[in-house]
């Protein structure tokens, strides 16, 4: 799982918030299964999950770090596992690899002038990219929000325009948040989100480049900007957003050259300026992929059930310790193999599932969840308006120390956001075959961590398909040398994934899909 604290565009955090949903029919009535699944959910067995995770978690896979050779060795694994199972490769030329192209942009260098006043990158102003160019004219677009009725754009045209924005979101006379109308703060005000929101809005509206004023929070930004100097490291990112909207982050003393009253005036506006940007960085181009394996359904082969986990961790520290990533995914991806090979048993005994499985092992998330943005943003294999869910699961090995109650268990988010029915049959299917006791605090919208953003998953719900991610939390290993194979609690992670077998199961022999009833943030 990605390690969030910051989130820069491109760069890619017990209260119980479950409330029972409407019954639906579960299996015969209301679906076309023909068979009881049971007996194909029995091959899910702990001692193949633990065969293959001391394998694909070894130090011979060297953490599999995005585009290493350890993570060539993985993808590796993965493509051998499915052709001995005879699940044939998703895409049509029969490569089991989607190459996702990305590329790490070194620490940039330089300066920006604004009105006849030099800032330096890394001090008064931050970027992680280059930016560069002269500009007479610019457009203040206040917070930079459009929703709803909302629109800190209207009436203004920025195409190929530079934009000026500041953090937060409008506030009534009252005191109350104009977007909610009352005194909740909307996803416009999580610094983890927003910047993403805010950036990915300009870009769609054709802005060249974004300045930004963060007041609260531009000295964590400076941080992370001087970790990555003196560490030497860049920014992975898709190759596609080479040539995509520049962002600048200012502080204090280089916004007031350019807006002085910009804490207190919220007004949209043209203006002009003398703004001069030199800002270069250096990319190294990175080789990487993320496997994709399907069977075919057998009535309705167009709709299709996405399986996901991703297939890479953080590689090797600084003094040579090894993140082997037993749980962080290494439990996801053998737990993927194995519902993969429970499919095809039942394929074989002639009662496969009606709706296509997709398999999809995702590279990059630890670097901010490229390999799935790529699938879903730039060269999704199978439709997305075709999609019916898609079940994400990231490390579901262990046990949350923090967490009180049965260890039988697993932390569920999202299984609500877009589908009442799809959480609905994930309860009933959990109470005929598994009873793991379904923990949902890590669900709730006003939960600190914000895992919803924090996984593959994401990437299918901002386009409105409706996501169950499965996780067992945290632990003293998470991001360390110590998540080892060892550590991995096999019963558990036999149990979590049948269920996960089970409700895939379910969503590929109803008769129909599941239907979309909440609108994606």
């Amino acid at each position: 799982m990605k390690k969030i604290l910051l989130l820069l565009t491109g760069i890619a955090f017990s209260c119980n918030s479950y409330q029972k949903t409407a019954s639906v029919e579960s299996n015969s009535e209301s679906s076309g299964i023909i068979t009881d699944p049971t007996s194909y959910a029995e091959t899910i067995t702990q001692s193949e999950l633990q065969a293959h995770l001391f394998t694909y978690a070894s130090d011979e896979f060297e953490g599999r770090a995005t585009g290493t050779p350890g993570q060539k060795k993985a993808v590796a694994y993965i493509k051998e596992a499915y052709e001995n199972l005879g699940i044939v490769a998703a895409k049509g030329d029969g490569d089991y690899f989607q190459k996702v192209p990305l590329e790490v942009g070194q620490v940039p260098s330089g300066s920006i002038a604004i009105n006849g006043n030099t800032f330096e990158v890394g001090q008064e102003v931050l970027t992680f990219g280059a930016a560069s160019g002269d500009y007479v004219e610019m457009v203040y677009v206040g917070y930079g929000i459009e929703e709803g009725e909302y629109s800190d754009y209207e009436g203004l045209d920025v195409s190929g325009k530079i934009l000026l924005a500041k953090a937060g979101e409008p506030k009534n006379d009252d005191g109350t948040f104009t977007l909610s109308g009352t005194d909740e703060k909307s996803v416009w005000s999580n610094m983890s989100e927003s910047l993403g929101k805010k950036t990915e809005l300009a870009s769609q509206k054709g802005a060249k480049g974004l300045l930004y004023y963060d007041a609260q929070n531009f000295a964590r930004f400076k941080g992370y900007f001087s970790f990555m100097k003196n560490n030497k490291s860049g920014r992975m990112m898709l190759r596609e957003e080479e040539n995509a909207i520049f962002f600048v982050l200012l502080d204090g003393a280089a916004v007031k050259t350019l807006k002085n009253d910009i804490e207190t005036d919220s007004s949209p506006k043209a203006f002009q300026t003398d703004l001069k940007l030199n800002i270069s960085s250096e990319n190294e181009q990175i080789d990487s992929e993320n496997v994709v394996a399907i069977i075919k359904g057998s009535k309705k082969p167009n709709e299709y059930v996405v399986i996901s986990s991703h297939l890479d961790h953080i590689g090797v520290n600084a003094d040579g310790q090894i993140n082997n990533g037993a749980d962080d995914d290494g439990s996801g991806t053998v737990a993927m193999l194995e519902i993969a090979e429970a499919f095809k048993k039942a394929s074989e005994a002639g009662v496969g599932p009606e709706r296509s499985l997709v398999f999809l092992h995702v590279t990059g998330e630890e670097k901010g969840l490229l390999g799935s943005r790529y699938y879903t943003d730039f060269e999704p294999l199978f439709p997305l308006s075709q999609t019916v869910a898609n079940l994400n699961i990231d490390m579901i090995g262990r046990i949350d120390p923090k967490r009180k109650g049965d260890r039988n268990y697993i932390y569920l988010i999202g299984s609500d956001k877009l589908s009442s029915e799809l959480h609905a049959i994930s309860e009933e299917v959990n109470q005929k075959y598994t009873n793991i006791e379904f923990d949902y605090t890590y669900n709730d919208e006003n939960d600190p961590n914000r895992f919803y953003y924090r996984s593959d998953h994401y990437n299918f719900a901002k386009n409105n398909i409706p996501i169950i991610f499965y996780f067992n939390g945290t632990h003293p290993d998470y991001h360390r040398p110590g998540d080892t194979p060892d550590k991995i609690n096999y019963d558990l992670l036999e149990n979590r994934s049948k269920l996960i077998f089970y409700t895939a199961w379910e969503l590929a022999n109803r008769n129909d899909r599941i239907v979309v009833d909440k609108a994606a943030n």
